[in-house]
């Protein structure tokens, strides 16, 4: 059995992880990133399309503090303010540094970054790359950094099963490697899980293949806290009709508030205006204000043919359309979609997730040894997610958890130990020798119980919420966790992505169990969570949900949001 020893393992290789091993590498630490896919071309990164919010200042009279106060405006009152200042205060130096290694920001004829306002902003501050490849030419910008820093070695189709705790510290982790099964044995001084979000659990999603919630169910398990996992955020302008063929069902949110989108009900009538926000002219809604309005134009019988809401540029001028959209009005025609004469379909979909890792503003966890970055973190949006967020989240939280990793292994001695590894392993060896035996032409269970738990949680745990539904989703999720370990796998031990799907099950099922537990117990409608039965706001519930596992049931208790230091310097976060 391959075993490896590293000062800092760095599990999933997005732009959170990336970062992190770059920072800590570049802190003298030697460094192991590995991800179940590819190095730098998995998770939500290279999916991204336009813009990065950071107060650069070069358009509006602007600031960190600004950035930081639309944030907290947005989480509703749950953002952890700590968090939330750390993240935009890190935002300028990461964009900076980007653009020296070379990302190729947009600028305008006088040579500064161009920014937009999105939804939510009160200055134009979001930086991108074009309209639809900021993602991806920052995922491939961070690969080329990486493969120039010594000391991260990359690793990728490794998979891992479970972090290892001996003496009450994670010491390492036990992985498969996904192509010949071969099982790998990791040992560290410190650990980041920076493996991403949940949104593959849902039905209508934008998620890559591997967001099923590795990240929680693995810090879930060693013993650290999660925290607001009511709040998976629903992207309200998701493609819906008519058919799309290879472009991306978010894409059209930067168009909306760039060109001036309207968003029609079926009766061809803007509405946002009827659900208390200023929207016509602007297009600048909040997402979870938006997301839910579209659902209610529905229940009312006021939805597009499909079941969404219409997002019409027929009164934008043709030469303006494709001065904005280039090539793409070429990609949507060949779709059968001319946006001069035409609107098309979108609807809500989930797209991220506010809650995650309990971390504090070093990113560590509860668990010493432990730390995450990205969206695998926790608190910093609160109940809604700021639109532009998302990636500086995973370049600040990144950057910031790999120097605190690598703080912490350079004096630790590496304490591996096979006892500790033991049950993971065995674990392990049950289900291979299962996948072996299983006889020729088994069918496995594994797809079923996929595709029960996401119209499960898209149907009672989706956007619009109450307590019989939710109630039903809990006990079916748990039966589906009790019943796991009886459900088939195919046979084969070398690349059987049956197995893969099993123990990515027992990750899902137990992430998805917290999410519902967590929308159950919070009996009010804030931000990305909306309760039917409780459809007002409640100051008694302007409070963090927290999540542990005591033995093998979800324990949940309450806590205050974190506010911020009195004195914050930007040289504490740079």
């Amino acid at each position: 059995m391959p075993h490896i020893e590293t000062d800092v393992l760095v599990i999933g290789a997005g732009a959170a992880g990336m970062y992190a091993a770059m920072a800590a590498a570049k802190s003298g630490s030697k460094v192991l990133l590995v991800d179940k896919s590819l190095v730098g071309r998995g998770g939500a990164t290279i999916m991204a399309q336009m813009t990065v919010a950071a107060a650069l200042g070069d358009y509006d009279e602007d600031s960190c503090e600004r950035h930081l106060q639309d944030t907290l405006k947005a989480g509703r009152g749950l953002c952890n303010e700590a968090l939330a200042a750390v993240l935009c205060n890190g935002a300028p130096a990461r964009i900076r540094e980007l653009d020296e290694w070379g990302v190729g920001w947009a600028r305008d004829d006088a040579g500064r970054v161009r920014a937009v306002k999105a939804p939510g902003h009160s200055a134009r501050r979001c930086v991108y790359v074009d309209v639809l490849n900021t993602g991806p030419a920052m995922a491939q910008t961070l690969r080329t950094a990486v493969s120039r820093t010594r000391g991260v070695n990359r690793v990728s189709g490794l998979s891992v099963r479970e972090l290892i705790k001996h003496e009450g510290r994670v010491i390492g982790a036990v992985a498969v490697n996904q192509d010949d099964g071969a099982v790998v044995t990791l040992s560290a001084k410190a650990t980041i899980l920076a493996a991403g979000g949940l949104t593959k659990l849902f039905q209508r999603n934008s998620a890559s293949a591997n967001m099923g919630g590795d990240a929680y169910a693995l810090a879930l398990r060693a013993g650290a806290e999660l925290v607001d996992m009511e709040f998976p955020q629903f992207f309200p302008i998701g493609h819906l009709a008519p058919r799309l063929v290879g472009m991306d069902p978010i894409m059209w949110d930067p168009f909306r508030y760039k060109l001036g989108g309207r968003l029609l009900n079926g009766n061809m009538e803007e509405f946002l205006e009827n659900y208390g926000i200023v929207d016509r002219g602007n297009y600048t809604a909040p997402r979870d204000v938006t997301s839910y309005a579209i659902v209610k134009e529905n229940e009312a019988g006021r939805g597009s043919p499909a079941g969404g809401a219409y997002l019409s540029f027929m009164h934008v001028p043709e030469a303006e359309l494709r001065a904005a959209f280039g090539p793409v009005i070429d990609l949507l025609a060949e779709n059968g979609i001319d946006l001069s004469k035409r609107p098309v379909e979108v609807a809500p979909i989930a797209h991220y997730h506010m809650g995650g890792i309990r971390v504090n503003a070093s990113m560590e966890s509860g668990v010493p040894g432990l730390y995450a970055a990205g969206e695998a973190v926790g608190g910093a949006n609160g109940a809604n997610r700021l639109s532009g967020n998302a990636l500086p989240e995973a370049l600040v939280f990144g950057e910031l958890a790999g120097r605190s990793a690598a703080r912490a292994a350079q004096d630790a001695p590496q304490l591996w130990s096979d006892e500790a590894a033991a049950p993971a392993l065995a674990m392990i060896a049950q289900l291979a020798e299962r996948a072996q035996a299983a006889p020729h032409g088994t069918v496995a269970g594994t797809s079923a119980v996929w595709n029960e738990l996401k119209a499960l949680m898209w149907l009672n745990v989706g956007l619009l919420r109450s307590e019989e539904p939710l109630t039903a989703a809990l006990t079916r999720i748990r039966e589906m966790r009790r019943a796991l370990p009886q459900v088939a796998v195919t046979g084969g031990g070398v690349w059987n992505p049956t197995v893969e799907d099993w123990f990515e099950l027992r990750g899902s099922l137990l992430v998805a169990e917290a999410i519902t537990l967590s929308a159950l117990n919070r009996r009010e409608s804030r931000g990305a969570h909306q309760r039917l039965d409780y459809e007002d706001t409640e100051t008694a519930f302007e409070k963090n949900q927290i999540l542990r596992l005591d033995g093998a049931e979800l324990a949940s208790t309450w806590a205050q949001p974190v506010k911020r230091p009195a004195v914050q310097h930007m040289d504490e976060v740079a």
